[in-house]
C-alpha cells in the first residue's frame, strides 16, 4: 500500500527503526518544538496553538517520566525535575506566561544536550572498541 505522504512514511520509518536511546533524543527534540511553538502562539495572542502546543510538550515530559527506570538512582532527581516541567508547562499555559516557557526550554535543552553527548559517548565506546587491534 503506497502512502501519499512521502515525509509522512520517513517519519514513520525513522521512529519504528530508531534506539531507545534515539527515541528518547527524539522526545526531546519533539518537546523543545512545541515549547517554541507555544511561545509564538502566546506572541500571537493565539490561545488554542498556545493551549495544543504546551499540552503536546506536557504529554512528552510525561512520557519521559513513565519510562524513568526507578532502580537507577539519578532517576529520582530526573523524575523531580520532570515534575517541576510539567508543573511549569501548566501554569504557563494558565497564565500565558512565556518567560515560565523560556526557564521550561532550558532545562529541557540541558537534558536533550546531555542525553545526546552520552549516545555518542556510547556510541565510540561501542564502535570504537571493534577497531582496535
Amino acid at each position: 500500500m503506497a502512502t501519499s505522504n512521502p515525509y509522512q512514511a520517513y517519519q514513520q520509518n525513522s521512529v519504528s527503526t530508531a534506539s531507545p536511546g534515539d527515541l528518547t533524543l527524539m522526545l526531546y527534540n519533539g518537546c523543545l518544538k512545541f515549547i517554541h511553538l507555544a511561545k509564538k502562539a502566546i506572541e500571537d495572542k493565539n490561545v488554542e496553538a498556545r493551549n495544543v502546543n504546551i499540552q503536546k510538550a506536557q504529554n512528552i515530559i510525561q512520557e519521559l517520566m513513565v519510562t524513568l527506570n526507578m532502580d537507577i538512582p539519578v532517576s529520582q532527581n530526573m523524575m523531580s525535575l520532570y515534575d517541576y516541567m510539567n508543573r511549569q508547562l501548566i501554569k504557563a499555559n494558565i497564565e500565558s506566561n512565556r518567560e515560565i516557557l523560556v526557564e521550561v526550554e532550558v532545562l529541557a535543552t540541558e537534558f536533550r544536550d546531555t542525553w545526546k553527548e552520552a549516545i555518542q559517548i556510547n556510541r565510540q565506546k561501542q564502535y570504537g572498541q571493534g577497531c582496535q587491534i
